[in-house]
């Protein structure tokens, strides 16, 4: 039976091309916050950590995971391991956590598929011809949910995100404004970052 979790078009306008990767990631929160018993995230209580990395064309699935849950980059409830696997942590304070992990035989038996040909040959998404890409999201639909996921749920899962801050100072050589926490010192006066000459590490795992 076809998944009733298909994206609308305007996730595939927001991602900008497509790909069977994005409606992945959309039918993943849409799984998630029907196993947790959540709505969309409005404002700030529900919480996904996505176990992929960089470097690989399936980190399309987290603009799936984040139209289909409203938990966005932008208001701090998306974050990354850097694991490099594909799978992703959703978590709810009240409600619990749930882990969802795509099945290596899924993965196995779709990398078969013509739109992989292209893919390893360097040809972009958008420029693959529309009936390959369809063919390959309608067979993904097509499949069990227990086909393509495999679940977990995640008793005693904490996640503390960030405290969020108003707080803010001029830098003083730059002359723009800096969140508290970001703000260093130079010769005794606050400055950001790139004032300052820190050159922070990058945090990958």
């Amino acid at each position: 039976m076809t998944t009733p979790h298909t994206p609308p078009e305007w996730t595939f306008e927001f991602h900008g091309h497509r790909c069977p990767f994005m409606p992945i990631g959309y039918r993943m929160g849409k799984l998630a916050m029907e196993r947790l018993g959540v709505e969309r995230e409005k404002d700030h209580g529900f919480y996904v950590v996505a176990e992929l990395g960089e470097g690989h064309p399936q980190t399309c699935m987290m603009d799936g995971i984040q139209a289909a849950t409203g938990a966005t980059y932008g208001k701090l409830l998306l974050s990354r391991t850097f694991w490099g696997k594909l799978a992703a942590v959703f978590a709810h304070p009240e409600k619990g956590a749930v882990r969802y992990a795509l099945n290596a035989d899924f993965m196995d038996e779709m990398s078969k598929h013509e739109f992989f040909t292209y893919r390893k040959r360097g040809i972009e998404p958008s420029e693959i011809a529309f009936e390959v890409t369809d063919d390959l999201v309608k067979w993904i639909a097509g499949l069990p949910d227990e086909t393509v996921f495999k679940v977990e749920d995640q008793p005693g899962f904490a996640y503390t995100p960030v405290k969020g801050s108003f707080n803010k100072t001029k830098c003083s050589s730059c002359g723009e404004y800096v969140f508290d926490r970001y703000i260093r010192s130079k010769d005794g006066a606050p400055v950001c970052i790139p004032c300052s000459g820190y050159e922070p590490t990058p945090q990958r795992k």
